[in-house]
């Protein structure tokens, strides 16, 4: 009987692992991962603080100044009486559209206080929601309205079954959104559909498994391919790094060239 894993999707079996070196492995970090599920949506559930001192949840719209959200939230809301007592709050962001299984889907817990902007933080944090939330316009000047900016002390990420971690609330605030994954679909699925001998021929070359049969790309960032491969021992899964991190979408074409160039001479 195969061994089961603890915490893998359904327990599945144990998986073939790497007979070679797994070149240039490379993967976002937490915090890179973090701004990027930020800036991928305007929208997030937001947990606050009752007077009676029960976690509230809200839905609501957002910004973002930096990594930072901003809201725009209404003082007759609940929410928004909770804000005006308790600036303790956490913003729950998930990402849109990644997977049918919505526990596969990259999510962020973003938690801190809640401040209203001062100075020229006024107008930059107003700019900053209208940016991302065009509707508000119509209710952003209401006096019964109140601008609020997200000041993160703690991150938390989540990328689907088996990966999670924190980052620091610095490295949150230095690291930038990728420009690669959240408009690889299109890329990624003309990848499986006309260049699969160059994925497998990539991933024997430089994913760790000289011995697949075939390979699939689940998801391309700025670092390098997520792959599923298949071996005589079984599926896995790998990654393949460009040689260089790509500054958007536009690179991508020339960086798997580049690689699957590389694969075929190695």
């Amino acid at each position: 009987m195969a061994t089961l894993d603890h915490g893998d999707p359904g327990d599945a079996p144990s998986m073939p692992t790497p007979t070679a070196p797994v070149t240039r492995p490379r993967r976002p970090s937490a915090a890179e991962e973090a701004r990027t599920v930020a800036a991928s949506t305007n929208t997030a559930t937001l947990a606050s603080l009752s007077a009676d001192g029960h976690p509230w949840a809200s839905y609501v719209t957002y910004g973002l100044m930096g990594g930072n959200p901003v809201l725009c939230v209404s003082h007759m809301a609940e929410h928004g009486r909770n804000l005006a007592a308790d600036p303790r709050v956490s913003l729950s962001v998930v990402a849109p559209g990644e997977n049918s299984d919505p526990l596969a889907s990259g999510r962020i817990t973003l938690a801190g206080t809640v401040l209203r902007p001062s100075g020229s933080d006024i107008d930059a944090a107003r700019a900053a929601h209208l940016a991302a939330v065009p509707a508000a316009r119509y209710y952003i000047d209401y006096s019964d309205f109140t601008v609020w900016i997200l000041s993160v002390d703690r991150v938390r990420w989540v990328g689907g079954y088996g990966r999670m971690d924190s980052a620091t609330a610095a490295d949150y605030a230095a690291a930038v959104p990728d420009p690669v994954r959240p408009v690889s679909g299109p890329a990624v699925e003309h990848l499986n559909t006309d260049h699969a001998d160059a994925l497998t021929a990539m991933t024997a070359a430089f994913g760790g498994f000289p011995d697949a049969t075939s390979a699939a790309c689940t998801g391309a960032d700025r670092y390098g391919l997520d792959i599923t491969v298949t071996t005589p021992r079984g599926v896995s899964y790998t990654r393949v790094g460009y040689l260089s991190p790509l500054a958007s979408l536009d690179d991508l074409r020339a960086a798997t060239i580049e690689l699957t160039r590389n694969a075929r001479r190695s």
